[in-house]
């Protein structure tokens, strides 16, 4: 049974999902897009400080759901640019420790709302 996970600690849906989605052994987190959960607005253009953000959103529906990034097991990257992956990949990395989830990374035409950078991810209950 599908059981959603909320928080206002990220942003709102801005659409017809959940932030996340419990399954049992497994959380579905929705693609996180870099929104300021109070103003549900970006606080920066800058892609350093929007992945940035993306990972404290990812962090804050981890956590709802009893977990940290350490329970991550996979996670795609969306990029409006691809120049853009090392510093990306900066950021991710920062928020992560080995063993590392398994991960994709590629360049999509256009992100919601303008966004330079969404990441969904998978994480695994223990």
């Amino acid at each position: 049974m599908l059981k959603p996970i909320a928080t206002d600690q990220a942003p709102a849906a801005i659409g017809p999902y959940s932030q996340a989605v419990d399954v049992g052994d497994l959380i579905f987190i929705s693609g996180q897009i870099p929104l300021d959960p109070a103003t549900q607005s970006f606080v920066s253009e800058n892609v350093k400080e929007q992945a940035e953000l993306v990972m404290k959103n990812i962090g804050a529906i981890l956590e709802k759901a009893g977990l940290t990034y350490k329970h991550l097991a996979k996670a795609n990257i969306y990029l409006d640019n691809i120049d853009d992956f090392a510093v990306v990949n900066e950021v991710y990395a920062s928020f992560l420790s080995e063993p590392f989830p398994a991960r994709a990374a590629v360049e999509v035409g256009k992100l919601p709302k303008g966004a330079k950078v969404e990441i969904e991810a998978i994480a695994v209950k223990e």
